[in-house]
Protein backbone atom coordinates (compact mmCIF):
# COMPACT_ATOMS: atom_id res chain seq x y z
CA UNK A 1 0.00 0.00 0.00
CA UNK A 2 1.00 3.37 -1.08
CA UNK A 3 -0.74 5.18 1.83
CA UNK A 4 -1.22 3.30 5.17
CA UNK A 5 -2.46 5.86 7.09
CA UNK A 6 -5.42 8.14 6.43
CA UNK A 7 -2.93 11.07 8.45
CA UNK A 8 -0.55 10.74 5.59
CA UNK A 9 -2.11 14.06 4.11
CA UNK A 10 -1.90 17.74 4.61
CA UNK A 11 -2.68 19.90 7.86
CA UNK A 12 -5.15 21.87 6.22
CA UNK A 13 -6.92 19.21 5.28
CA UNK A 14 -7.65 18.67 8.46
CA UNK A 15 -7.99 21.98 9.69
CA UNK A 16 -10.66 22.90 6.50
CA UNK A 17 -12.95 19.56 7.77
CA UNK A 18 -13.42 20.68 10.98
CA UNK A 19 -15.08 24.26 9.69
CA UNK A 20 -16.91 21.78 7.47
CA UNK A 21 -18.29 19.83 10.21
CA UNK A 22 -19.36 22.38 12.46
CA UNK A 23 -20.58 25.04 10.03
CA UNK A 24 -21.50 23.47 6.79
CA UNK A 25 -22.09 19.51 7.21
CA UNK A 26 -24.70 19.59 4.41
CA UNK A 27 -22.62 20.59 1.85
CA UNK A 28 -22.16 18.65 -1.53
CA UNK A 29 -19.12 19.14 -3.87
CA UNK A 30 -17.58 17.88 -6.67
CA UNK A 31 -13.70 17.71 -7.42
CA UNK A 32 -11.99 17.11 -10.68
CA UNK A 33 -8.20 16.11 -11.38
CA UNK A 34 -6.38 17.57 -14.03
CA UNK A 35 -2.52 17.20 -15.31
CA UNK A 36 -0.47 19.83 -16.65
CA UNK A 37 2.34 17.83 -17.98
CA UNK A 38 1.58 17.47 -21.40
CA UNK A 39 2.03 13.74 -22.92
CA UNK A 40 1.85 12.42 -19.43
CA UNK A 41 0.60 8.49 -20.15
CA UNK A 42 -1.30 7.72 -17.06
CA UNK A 43 -4.07 5.88 -18.85
CA UNK A 44 -1.90 2.59 -18.44
CA UNK A 45 -2.05 2.55 -14.94
CA UNK A 46 -5.98 3.04 -14.12
CA UNK A 47 -6.41 -0.15 -12.50
CA UNK A 48 -3.31 -0.21 -10.05
CA UNK A 49 -4.53 3.36 -9.28
CA UNK A 50 -7.72 2.33 -8.76
CA UNK A 51 -6.52 -0.99 -6.13
CA UNK A 52 -4.50 1.41 -4.38
CA UNK A 53 -7.37 4.17 -3.99
CA UNK A 54 -9.63 0.88 -2.52
CA UNK A 55 -7.43 0.00 -0.04
CA UNK A 56 -6.68 3.37 0.66
CA UNK A 57 -10.77 3.94 1.58
CA UNK A 58 -10.13 0.47 3.95
CA UNK A 59 -8.33 2.50 6.25
CA UNK A 60 -9.38 4.16 9.33
CA UNK A 61 -7.91 6.12 12.00
CA UNK A 62 -6.04 4.42 14.65
CA UNK A 63 -6.66 5.23 18.78
CA UNK A 64 -2.57 6.81 18.46
CA UNK A 65 -3.24 8.70 15.36
CA UNK A 66 -6.73 10.74 17.25
CA UNK A 67 -4.59 11.09 20.66
CA UNK A 68 -1.74 13.18 18.11
CA UNK A 69 -4.46 15.04 16.66
CA UNK A 70 -6.63 15.35 19.86
CA UNK A 71 -3.01 16.68 21.61
CA UNK A 72 -2.98 19.93 18.73
CA UNK A 73 -4.52 23.04 20.59
CA UNK A 74 -6.77 24.00 17.50
CA UNK A 75 -8.28 20.63 17.16
CA UNK A 76 -11.43 19.89 18.94
CA UNK A 77 -12.44 17.10 20.52
CA UNK A 78 -16.03 16.51 18.99
CA UNK A 79 -13.68 16.60 15.74
CA UNK A 80 -11.72 13.91 17.10
CA UNK A 81 -14.71 11.65 17.65
CA UNK A 82 -16.62 12.13 14.43
CA UNK A 83 -13.11 10.80 13.15
CA UNK A 84 -12.88 7.76 14.83
CA UNK A 85 -16.02 6.68 13.20
CA UNK A 86 -14.64 8.21 10.08
CA UNK A 87 -13.54 5.88 6.63
CA UNK A 88 -13.04 7.57 2.90
CA UNK A 89 -16.16 5.76 0.79
CA UNK A 90 -15.12 4.15 -2.94
CA UNK A 91 -18.51 5.06 -4.28
CA UNK A 92 -17.55 8.76 -4.40
CA UNK A 93 -14.83 8.55 -6.51
CA UNK A 94 -14.08 7.35 -10.02
CA UNK A 95 -11.35 7.22 -12.11
CA UNK A 96 -11.26 6.55 -16.12
CA UNK A 97 -8.83 6.18 -18.84
CA UNK A 98 -9.19 8.47 -21.24
CA UNK A 99 -8.10 7.46 -25.10
CA UNK A 100 -5.51 10.05 -25.60
CA UNK A 101 -3.55 8.56 -22.55
CA UNK A 102 -4.49 10.60 -19.86
CA UNK A 103 -6.74 9.88 -17.23
CA UNK A 104 -10.32 11.68 -15.20
CA UNK A 105 -10.79 11.56 -11.68
CA UNK A 106 -13.89 12.83 -10.24
CA UNK A 107 -14.72 13.18 -6.75
CA UNK A 108 -18.33 13.74 -5.94
CA UNK A 109 -20.55 13.86 -2.57
CA UNK A 110 -20.63 15.23 0.88
CA UNK A 111 -17.92 17.75 1.29
CA UNK A 112 -17.47 16.53 4.83
CA UNK A 113 -16.61 13.02 3.39
CA UNK A 114 -14.82 13.44 0.51
CA UNK A 115 -12.04 16.10 1.34
CA UNK A 116 -9.60 13.89 2.66
CA UNK A 117 -9.56 12.41 -1.20
CA UNK A 118 -7.78 14.55 -2.55
CA UNK A 119 -3.84 14.69 -1.24
CA UNK A 120 -3.46 10.89 -0.87
CA UNK A 121 -4.85 10.52 -4.08
CA UNK A 122 -2.29 12.64 -5.77
CA UNK A 123 0.25 11.03 -4.02
CA UNK A 124 -1.37 7.32 -5.12
CA UNK A 125 -1.01 8.48 -8.96
CA UNK A 126 2.47 9.81 -8.42
CA UNK A 127 3.80 6.86 -6.82
CA UNK A 128 2.45 4.47 -9.32
CA UNK A 129 3.40 6.46 -12.15
CA UNK A 130 6.77 6.70 -11.04
CA UNK A 131 7.62 3.51 -10.11
CA UNK A 132 6.12 2.26 -13.56
CA UNK A 133 8.59 4.45 -15.61
CA UNK A 134 11.40 5.29 -13.35
CA UNK A 135 12.86 1.37 -13.04
CA UNK A 136 16.49 2.71 -11.58
CA UNK A 137 15.51 6.24 -10.12
CA UNK A 138 18.30 8.25 -9.62
CA UNK A 139 18.68 8.87 -5.73
CA UNK A 140 22.17 9.41 -5.74
CA UNK A 141 21.45 12.13 -7.82
CA UNK A 142 18.31 13.15 -5.27
CA UNK A 143 20.93 13.40 -2.89
CA UNK A 144 23.70 15.00 -4.05
CA UNK A 145 20.78 17.93 -4.62
CA UNK A 146 19.55 17.36 -1.20
CA UNK A 147 22.79 18.22 0.02
CA UNK A 148 23.27 21.40 -2.12
CA UNK A 149 19.95 22.51 -1.02
CA UNK A 150 21.09 22.33 2.77
CA UNK A 151 24.60 23.74 2.04
CA UNK A 152 23.19 27.10 0.35
CA UNK A 153 20.87 27.43 3.46
CA UNK A 154 23.52 26.86 6.12
CA UNK A 155 26.10 28.74 4.37
CA UNK A 156 24.31 31.51 3.90
CA UNK A 157 25.03 33.18 7.01
CA UNK A 158 20.85 33.60 7.34
CA UNK A 159 19.85 31.65 10.03
CA UNK A 160 16.91 32.65 11.01
CA UNK A 161 15.79 31.79 7.54
CA UNK A 162 13.41 28.69 8.10
CA UNK A 163 11.97 26.52 5.29
CA UNK A 164 9.29 23.53 5.45
CA UNK A 165 8.16 20.62 3.89
CA UNK A 166 5.32 20.95 1.82
CA UNK A 167 5.93 18.35 -0.66
CA UNK A 168 3.68 15.39 -0.18
CA UNK A 169 1.10 15.64 -3.00
CA UNK A 170 3.70 15.56 -5.59
CA UNK A 171 6.48 13.53 -3.49
CA UNK A 172 8.41 10.95 -5.71
CA UNK A 173 7.30 8.67 -3.22
CA UNK A 174 6.41 7.66 0.39
CA UNK A 175 9.75 6.39 1.39
CA UNK A 176 11.83 9.22 -0.25
CA UNK A 177 9.79 11.78 1.41
CA UNK A 178 10.80 10.42 4.48
CA UNK A 179 13.95 10.24 3.90
CA UNK A 180 13.92 13.85 2.90
CA UNK A 181 12.46 14.83 5.82
CA UNK A 182 14.73 12.89 7.99
CA UNK A 183 17.69 14.47 6.56
CA UNK A 184 16.23 17.86 6.63
CA UNK A 185 15.33 17.44 10.33
CA UNK A 186 18.49 16.32 11.15
CA UNK A 187 21.47 18.47 9.38
CA UNK A 188 19.33 21.71 9.17
CA UNK A 189 17.72 21.09 13.07
CA UNK A 190 14.06 21.66 14.37
CA UNK A 191 13.27 23.66 17.10
CA UNK A 192 12.93 20.42 19.15
CA UNK A 193 15.99 18.06 17.42
CA UNK A 194 18.24 17.25 20.20
CA UNK A 195 19.89 14.59 18.16
CA UNK A 196 20.48 16.82 15.39
CA UNK A 197 24.48 17.18 13.56
CA UNK A 198 25.72 20.20 16.08
CA UNK A 199 26.13 23.36 15.22
CA UNK A 200 23.01 23.27 13.19
CA UNK A 201 20.80 27.10 13.20
CA UNK A 202 17.28 25.02 13.57
CA UNK A 203 16.43 25.76 9.71
CA UNK A 204 13.84 23.30 9.25
CA UNK A 205 10.28 24.83 10.69
CA UNK A 206 8.38 21.27 9.93
CA UNK A 207 6.14 19.87 7.52
CA UNK A 208 2.62 20.01 6.34
CA UNK A 209 2.48 16.12 6.28
CA UNK A 210 0.30 15.13 9.33
CA UNK A 211 1.64 11.59 9.39
CA UNK A 212 5.30 12.41 9.31
CA UNK A 213 4.96 15.25 11.62
CA UNK A 214 3.83 12.46 14.32
CA UNK A 215 5.85 10.05 12.96
CA UNK A 216 9.92 12.18 12.92
CA UNK A 217 8.49 14.13 15.66
CA UNK A 218 8.07 17.92 13.76
CA UNK A 219 5.76 20.57 13.93
CA UNK A 220 2.82 20.11 11.60
CA UNK A 221 2.06 22.84 9.16
CA UNK A 222 -0.86 24.47 7.55
CA UNK A 223 -4.25 26.71 7.92
CA UNK A 224 -6.98 26.53 4.69
CA UNK A 225 -6.53 25.88 0.72
CA UNK A 226 -8.64 27.29 -2.17
CA UNK A 227 -10.93 24.86 -1.91
CA UNK A 228 -12.25 26.62 1.03
CA UNK A 229 -12.79 29.79 -0.18
CA UNK A 230 -13.87 28.79 -3.25
CA UNK A 231 -16.51 26.78 -1.35
CA UNK A 232 -18.08 29.97 0.06
CA UNK A 233 -18.86 30.78 -3.34
CA UNK A 234 -21.85 29.06 -3.06
CA UNK A 235 -22.21 29.15 0.94
CA UNK A 236 -22.10 32.52 1.64
CA UNK A 237 -24.81 34.76 1.66
CA UNK A 238 -23.90 36.55 -1.52
CA UNK A 239 -21.08 36.29 -4.35
CA UNK A 240 -19.37 39.57 -3.66
CA UNK A 241 -18.78 39.12 0.03
CA UNK A 242 -18.08 35.08 -0.43
CA UNK A 243 -14.12 35.94 0.68
CA UNK A 244 -15.08 37.78 3.60
CA UNK A 245 -17.32 35.24 4.37
CA UNK A 246 -15.08 32.47 4.58
CA UNK A 247 -12.30 34.79 6.61
CA UNK A 248 -15.17 35.42 8.83
CA UNK A 249 -16.40 31.75 9.31
CA UNK A 250 -12.66 31.01 9.76
CA UNK A 251 -12.50 33.55 12.71
CA UNK A 252 -15.76 31.74 14.43
CA UNK A 253 -14.17 28.41 14.34
CA UNK A 254 -10.49 29.05 15.11
CA UNK A 255 -11.00 32.44 17.18
CA UNK A 256 -7.58 34.44 16.58
CA UNK A 257 -6.08 31.02 16.18
CA UNK A 258 -4.87 29.77 12.58
CA UNK A 259 -4.75 32.96 11.26
CA UNK A 260 -2.84 32.40 8.32
CA UNK A 261 -5.60 33.83 4.79
CA UNK A 262 -5.09 32.75 1.41
CA UNK A 263 -4.92 35.35 -0.72
CA UNK A 264 -4.79 34.64 -4.61
CA UNK A 265 -8.37 33.10 -5.04
CA UNK A 266 -9.77 36.07 -6.69
CA UNK A 267 -6.09 37.73 -7.33
CA UNK A 268 -4.19 39.97 -5.33
CA UNK A 269 -6.28 43.24 -5.38
CA UNK A 270 -9.80 41.60 -4.73
CA UNK A 271 -8.08 39.98 -1.77
CA UNK A 272 -6.94 43.37 -0.67
CA UNK A 273 -10.03 45.03 -1.21
CA UNK A 274 -11.83 42.97 1.54
CA UNK A 275 -8.51 42.19 3.86
CA UNK A 276 -9.41 45.69 5.43
CA UNK A 277 -8.39 46.80 9.08
CA UNK A 278 -10.81 44.26 10.96
CA UNK A 279 -9.17 41.17 9.14
CA UNK A 280 -5.49 42.76 9.03
CA UNK A 281 -5.39 43.03 13.09
CA UNK A 282 -7.21 39.79 13.20
CA UNK A 283 -5.16 37.75 10.98
CA UNK A 284 -1.89 36.61 11.69
CA UNK A 285 -0.36 36.90 8.18
CA UNK A 286 -0.88 35.61 4.74
CA UNK A 287 0.19 33.64 2.32
CA UNK A 288 1.26 33.63 -1.22
CA UNK A 289 0.65 31.09 -4.30
CA UNK A 290 0.49 32.50 -7.48
CA UNK A 291 2.14 35.43 -9.40
CA UNK A 292 5.20 37.48 -8.42
CA UNK A 293 6.25 37.35 -4.81
CA UNK A 294 8.09 39.72 -4.76
CA UNK A 295 5.60 42.42 -6.14
CA UNK A 296 2.88 40.88 -3.55
CA UNK A 297 5.52 40.83 -0.81
CA UNK A 298 5.65 44.90 -1.40
CA UNK A 299 1.95 45.28 -1.91
CA UNK A 300 0.80 43.59 0.95
CA UNK A 301 3.48 45.31 3.63
CA UNK A 302 2.61 48.79 1.70
CA UNK A 303 -1.10 47.62 2.61
CA UNK A 304 -0.63 46.76 5.76
CA UNK A 305 1.05 50.21 6.68
CA UNK A 306 -2.21 51.95 5.32
CA UNK A 307 -4.28 50.19 7.83
CA UNK A 308 -2.23 51.32 10.87
CA UNK A 309 -0.70 47.94 11.11
CA UNK A 310 2.85 47.26 11.91
CA UNK A 311 4.42 44.51 9.03
CA UNK A 312 6.75 43.58 11.65
CA UNK A 313 3.93 42.07 13.57
CA UNK A 314 2.72 39.89 10.76
CA UNK A 315 3.62 37.04 8.78
CA UNK A 316 3.91 36.59 5.05
CA UNK A 317 4.14 33.14 3.82
CA UNK A 318 5.96 32.39 0.34
CA UNK A 319 4.36 28.09 -1.00
CA UNK A 320 4.45 28.79 -4.77
CA UNK A 321 6.86 26.66 -6.93
CA UNK A 322 9.65 27.57 -4.59
CA UNK A 323 13.15 26.33 -4.77
CA UNK A 324 15.72 27.24 -1.95
CA UNK A 325 17.98 30.26 -4.31
CA UNK A 326 15.02 31.84 -4.85
CA UNK A 327 13.79 31.23 -1.06
CA UNK A 328 16.78 33.16 -0.25
CA UNK A 329 15.94 35.92 -2.50
CA UNK A 330 12.70 36.31 -1.14
CA UNK A 331 14.19 36.52 2.52
CA UNK A 332 16.77 38.99 1.63
CA UNK A 333 14.37 41.47 0.14
CA UNK A 334 11.94 40.92 2.90
CA UNK A 335 13.93 40.12 6.47
CA UNK A 336 13.51 42.61 8.98
CA UNK A 337 10.36 43.93 7.39
CA UNK A 338 7.96 41.31 8.57
CA UNK A 339 7.89 37.61 9.86
CA UNK A 340 8.62 35.29 7.13
CA UNK A 341 8.09 31.83 6.45
CA UNK A 342 8.79 29.68 3.19
CA UNK A 343 7.06 26.12 2.00
CA UNK A 344 8.69 23.98 -0.61
CA UNK A 345 7.03 21.15 -2.00
CA UNK A 346 8.22 19.55 -5.13
CA UNK A 347 11.68 21.22 -5.63
CA UNK A 348 12.33 19.09 -1.84
CA UNK A 349 10.30 15.90 -2.23
CA UNK A 350 10.66 14.97 -5.88
CA UNK A 351 13.85 16.24 -7.55
CA UNK A 352 15.67 13.30 -8.74
CA UNK A 353 16.48 14.15 -12.11
CA UNK A 354 16.10 16.29 -14.97
CA UNK A 355 13.63 16.26 -18.35
CA UNK A 356 13.35 13.77 -20.48
CA UNK A 357 14.49 10.88 -18.05
CA UNK A 358 12.92 12.45 -14.96
CA UNK A 359 10.20 15.36 -15.15
CA UNK A 360 7.61 15.88 -11.72
CA UNK A 361 3.72 15.47 -12.39
CA UNK A 362 2.26 18.89 -12.34
CA UNK A 363 -0.70 17.27 -11.02
CA UNK A 364 -3.90 19.03 -8.87
CA UNK A 365 -7.36 18.31 -7.69
CA UNK A 366 -9.25 20.89 -7.40
CA UNK A 367 -12.98 21.81 -6.31
CA UNK A 368 -15.08 22.61 -9.74
CA UNK A 369 -19.05 22.82 -7.85
CA UNK A 370 -20.34 23.24 -4.63
CA UNK A 371 -23.96 22.60 -3.76
CA UNK A 372 -24.42 22.50 -7.81
CA UNK A 373 -22.86 25.93 -8.53
CA UNK A 374 -19.68 25.95 -10.26
CA UNK A 375 -16.87 27.31 -8.24
CA UNK A 376 -13.38 28.81 -8.96
CA UNK A 377 -10.19 30.56 -8.66
CA UNK A 378 -9.01 33.61 -10.79
CA UNK A 379 -5.35 33.54 -9.10
CA UNK A 380 -2.52 35.71 -10.40
CA UNK A 381 -1.02 32.85 -12.31
CA UNK A 382 -3.88 32.54 -15.04
CA UNK A 383 -2.69 28.77 -15.73
CA UNK A 384 -3.73 27.97 -12.40
CA UNK A 385 -7.18 28.67 -12.94
CA UNK A 386 -9.44 25.25 -13.03
CA UNK A 387 -13.47 25.84 -14.32
CA UNK A 388 -15.31 24.63 -17.36
CA UNK A 389 -17.87 27.17 -17.60
CA UNK A 390 -16.47 30.48 -18.80
CA UNK A 391 -19.61 32.12 -17.87
CA UNK A 392 -19.52 31.31 -14.82
CA UNK A 393 -15.63 32.54 -15.13
CA UNK A 394 -16.48 35.95 -16.68
CA UNK A 395 -19.56 36.76 -14.10
CA UNK A 396 -16.99 35.97 -11.46
CA UNK A 397 -14.42 38.58 -12.85
CA UNK A 398 -16.93 41.06 -13.48
CA UNK A 399 -18.59 40.76 -9.60
CA UNK A 400 -14.78 40.94 -7.97
CA UNK A 401 -13.43 43.70 -10.56
CA UNK A 402 -11.09 41.31 -12.50
CA UNK A 403 -9.41 42.18 -15.91
CA UNK A 404 -9.76 39.65 -18.29
CA UNK A 405 -5.98 37.76 -18.45
CA UNK A 406 -4.26 38.70 -21.86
Amino acid sequence: MIITSLLDTDLYKFTMMQVVLHQFPGAQVEYRFKCRNSGAILAPYVEEIREEIRALCSLQFQESELAYLRSMRFIKSDFVDFLGLFRLNEKYITITARDDGEIDITIHGPWLHAILFEVPVLAIVNEVYFRNTQELPDFALGRERLDTKIALLRGSGLTELKIADYGTRRRFSRAWHEEVLRVLSTRLGTSHSPGATAGVAGQFAGTSNVWFAWKLGLTPLGTMAHEYLQACQALGPRLRDSQVFAFESWAKEYRGDLGIALSDVYGMSAFLRDFDMYFCKLFDGARHDSGDPFAWGERLIEHYRKNRVDPKTKTLIFSDSLTVPRTIELYQQFRGRCQLAFGIGTNLTNDLGDPPTHLPLQIVIKMTRCNGQPVAKLSDTPSKNMCEDERYLAYLRQVFEIEQPG
